[in-house]
């Protein structure tokens, strides 16, 4: 389906994505809009201030056709929420500017990152794609759908560290970011102390009792900007991917699962085991992990995750492969 006209829109931009280089993308956007009317019907625009304000602006965005979200994967799943709090047959069309470090929503859709002029004419020559999501809920959490990431343990606390470091103005980032912050956290490590006792049930299956380590699951296949940690998943079938420990690997090894899970070689390791589900429910049975959601942190002991399928309709460039 070709895009002429993304009718009534909204932006919703981060400011201060990419080290603040989403404010100048945000003024070139606008202005982009400003000089070619017929590129939408009508044009609004946004910018964030602090956390939160991607979902709210979202929430009220039924009416419009169109939402943008400029920024980096945090922003993109704050919008992605205030989406789906939506009825379905009002919710409008996301649009992406990707503008972050790790970028790897806009990987999974094939989209070019960090370059606004690139992204608008990809937006506008695109095809609408319906893509699932995930949704994620704990205890302690209310639920949350997430478009890319979820993950516990280790995998969690390399994400967070990433997202620490970014605040504070690394000069770091993508896959250099996540490497680095992954020797860190792992330097940490000592024997299984440093794993999160866990018992899993996957569609239903009998619990297994886990030493959970390595714990991602996955709509898309690539975390910590680049990094295929399930290299197969796709967001258009109906089902989440998920990587993790059966065994509890020394650091070396964790290291170089690290190395290999850049171009998702890890996947023929002993040490994990990779498939796709609908539904899992994990508990940690003796301490809470680190948890995260597209970056952003999740507090709790149990939870519950499930697939959405085709929740959210999506443009991608022309050349998505999917």
């Amino acid at each position: 389906m070709a895009i002429r006209t993304l009718g009534r829109t909204l932006v919703i931009a981060n400011p201060t994505a990419h080290s603040g280089q989403g404010s100048q993308a945000a003024e070139r956007v606008k202005r982009f809009f400003e000089s070619y009317a017929s590129a939408t019907t009508s044009y609004d625009h946004q910018l964030t201030k602090t956390a939160g304000d991607g979902e709210a602006m979202a929430r009220g965005a039924a009416g419009y056709d169109t939402v943008i979200a400029l920024g980096g994967d945090g922003i993109i799943h704050e919008v992605v929420n205030g989406l789906m709090s939506i009825t379905a047959k009002d919710r409008p069309t996301l649009a992406i500017v990707p503008m972050g470090s790790g970028n790897d929503f806009a990987r999974t859709l094939g989209a070019t990152f960090n370059d606004p002029d690139e992204s608008l004419r990809e937006i506008l020559s695109g095809s609408i794609r319906r893509i699932d999501l995930g949704c994620v809920e704990s205890e302690a959490t209310v639920p949350a759908y997430f478009m890319e990431t979820l993950s516990f343990g280790l995998d969690a606390a390399i994400a967070l560290d990433t997202t620490d470091r970014r605040e504070a103005n690394t000069s770091q980032e993508g896959e250099k970011l996540f490497a680095t912050s992954g020797i860190r956290i792992m330097s940490r490590v000592k024997g299984d102390s440093s794993g999160f006792p866990s018992r899993v049930s996957i569609d239903g299956e009998q619990p297994i009792e886990l030493n959970s380590i390595v714990f991602a699951l996955q709509n898309g296949p690539t975390y910590g900007g680049g990094f295929s940690i399930c290299p197969d998943a796709v967001p258009t079938d109906g089902l989440l991917n998920v990587c993790y420990n059966v065994r509890t690997p020394s650091v070396a090894h964790l290291l170089g699962l690290l190395a290999l899970a850049r171009f998702g070689r890890h996947v023929g390791s002993s040490v994990v085991n990779l498939r796709t589900f609908s539904s899992l429910d994990v508990e940690f049975t003796e301490r809470e992990p680190p948890c995260q959601v597209d970056g952003e942190r999740l507090t709790g002991t149990r939870y519950h995750v499930h697939a959405a399928p085709s929740s959210l309709d999506v443009i991608v460039p022309t050349g998505c492969t999917w």
